[in-house]
């Protein structure tokens, strides 16, 4: 009996993945774009003379606006920061919390409103977007006051 509830569940979950697979590619074609025409620059450029009186770190930036679309762009501009200004620097260190303190939820929206087949996802992205900007600004201010 465990053993057909099991080949029953794997049935299941390979449905969810084949309905998950155009939604996944859908985000990292989007991301890929995005990125590749510079937009992640632009908008850094844009948001810096305004962020710079606030002393947000400008090195950030890149990372904040980038970990809501992908976790691994993120990780990888992580890894740059820390390559580039050491692992105790307090960029260096407020980058890694901001890391893991915030989510990737345009692409968790993707994956779990697109397993179950939700068109409108309401004020899910919205509040999301929201917990990440907390936790960036959190961040940034707890790292200050204790670094």
């Amino acid at each position: 009996k465990v053993y057909e509830e099991f080949v029953e569940g794997a049935k299941e979950g390979f449905g969810v993945i084949l309905k998950i697979i155009p939604f996944l590619v859908t985000m990292l074609v989007a991301i890929g774009m995005f990125k590749g025409a510079g937009g992640i620059d632009l908008l850094s450029r844009a948001l810096s003379p305004i962020l710079t009186p606030l002393h947000f770190p400008t090195d950030l930036l890149p990372l904040a606006l980038m970990r809501p679309l992908s976790g691994s762009a993120t990780l990888a501009l992580l890894t740059d920061i820390v390559h580039r200004l050491g692992p105790d620097n307090i960029v260096s260190l407020t980058a890694a919390t901001i890391y893991g303190s915030t989510e990737t939820t345009f692409y968790v929206a993707a994956v779990y409103f697109g397993a179950v087949g939700v068109k409108q996802t309401r004020h899910a992205i919205p509040a999301g977007l929201l917990a990440d900007l907390t936790g960036v600004v959190a961040s940034v201010i707890i790292c200050r006051a204790v670094l």
